[in-house]
């Protein structure tokens, strides 16, 4: 315990003598604080499962507030639409090419090198207090997990809940380790069962809410990466049975009012105007899953890299930069989010090299903002398979084997997929964003720009 005070200690006077970088561009609170940073990021949410993205029967009316009172963001996307490999990208700003972070990563594993920063480490260099209550699993080691990478609190899993005794498919395979519950780099849970199960939304939001409390005077970085709506499906007893629309309506039910907490406890505190509050999921619904799957109106779901498993919705709240109610279709990326914060908080880039940029007048609707990036990458698993445009208007596959759904299952059972293939496919996604029809012999030059920019983005990373 004393030798992480002195840490701490040691990077709050490297704050302190350094308090004057990058004000410049770092707008400060009455407090002379610079801002709040809360990020809830959930897993295998669907673009759908809420209101005002999508229609649900179910009442989702925190997101639906947030979003009046913040800007909704229909062109997020993620560069991986797996777990693992889309944490990785939101805390690094790198690309799953450059970290070699892909997929889903089991217990035990090596995760993220250490020799790339996270936001928890920039932030807490600058004086943040840093906290991550929720599903981490991007490294299940001493060096990897979160007391190491920058964050100062932290509870939660190490990786998906699924990967237990009980997993749908494999559990004898994944029976071999015990789904352990963490708090602050000690094992608190030796087994998760399905009594804690349904208590993780509760347990992450209630210690989020600690947290706001008591850092209520200093700048902090919030992360909360729900474990759910990740099957298998849980809620506690206050949300089961309330939507009656079964049980990934009530999961949903209970994320939104955990979402009304820590915005309240935000606003309970006067932090409302000196905080940003980022909104968003790791990638689509899993969509095997039938009834305990979330939805998505666009193609495939998690696991490709269509637009169904790759574009997340979004909502951005910050009252002194970003207009209340307001809707965007500019085009960003997770790998974005690093640099852009690290702007807002005057803080110095990683070391290590990057691959997101500043989109903060992107955020903002800055007039006459475009993207700085020339395009975006996507992969799944550990194959490059396509490239978008910076402006979100046109995207390219190349050439790859996708899953497909066959066959959906209900209640808790995993469903069938088959593979199928694209071919070198061009699709203008302003008109077609559901990536239906192959516009490639219509828009030659188009495509062989991007085939470049594929081709250049491949042999960078992928040879």
């Amino acid at each position: 315990m004393e030798s992480k005070q002195t840490r701490r200690d040691f990077f709050k006077t490297i704050a302190a003598f350094s308090l004057s970088y990058g004000l410049a561009c770092t707008k400060l609170s009455q407090n002379g604080n610079p801002p709040n940073f809360v990020i809830i990021f959930l897993d295998d949410s669907g673009w759908a499962d809420f209101k005002p993205f999508g229609n649900p029967g179910y009442p989702t009316p925190n997101v639906l507030q947030l979003a009046r009172e913040g800007c909704r963001f229909g062109n997020f996307y993620v560069p991986q639409a797996v777990c693992s490999a889309s944490r990785a990208s939101l805390l690094t700003g790198c690309y799953p090419g450059r970290t070699k972070v892909f997929g889903a990563h089991g217990p035990g594993a090596r995760g993220l090198d250490p020799k790339f920063a996270t936001i928890g480490e920039v932030l807490e260099i600058r004086g943040y207090n840093t906290a991550v209550f929720g599903k981490w699993h991007i490294g299940d080691q001493p060096d990897t997990r979160p007391s190491a990478r920058g964050f100062n609190e932290s509870c939660g899993l190490m990786y998906s809940n699924d990967m237990w005794k009980y997993h749908p498919e494999s559990p004898e395979y994944w029976g071999q380790w015990p789904l352990q519950y963490w708090e602050n780099g000690k094992i608190i849970i030796e087994e998760v069962t399905e009594k804690e199960q349904a208590m993780l939304t509760t347990w992450y939001t209630e210690r989020a809410v600690d947290f706001i409390n008591r850092n209520k005077n200093e700048p902090f970085f919030l992360y909360v990466p729900h474990s759910m709506p990740h099957v298998p499906l849980f809620c506690s007893d206050k949300f089961k049975g309330r939507s009656g629309f079964g049980l990934y309506a009530d999961v949903m039910m209970e994320i939104d009012w955990s979402v009304g907490r820590i915005v309240e406890t935000l606003k309970t505190n006067g932090l409302e105007d000196n905080t940003v509050v980022i909104f968003s999921s790791d990638n689509g619904p899993w969509i095997s899953y039938g009834n305990h799957a979330g939805k998505t109106p666009f193609r495939e779901a998690k696991g490709t890299t269509f637009d169904g498993g790759t574009r997340s919705a979004c909502i951005i709240k910050h009252p002194e930069r970003i207009k209340p109610n307001t809707i965007s279709e500019k085009a960003f990326c997770s790998i974005d989010i690093l640099p852009t914060l690290c702007h807002l908080a005057g803080a110095k880039l990683p070391d290590n090299e990057i691959d997101g940029k500043n989109v903060l007048n992107i955020i903002t609707d800055k007039m006459g903002a475009k993207n700085p990036h020339e395009y975006y990458a996507f992969s799944n698993n550990n194959n490059f398979e396509g490239v978008i445009s910076g402006d979100g208007n046109w995207k390219l596959h190349i050439p790859h084997s996708y899953r497909t759904l066959v066959e959906a299952s209900n209640d808790g059972a995993a469903g069938k997929y088959k593979q199928d293939r694209i071919e070198l496919s061009l699709f203008d996604m302003k008109n077609d964003p559901y990536e239906q029809v192959n516009v490639i012999d219509k828009y030659p030059q188009i495509a062989s720009k991007l085939k470049r920019i594929a081709e250049q983005h491949e042999n960078k990373f992928y040879k």
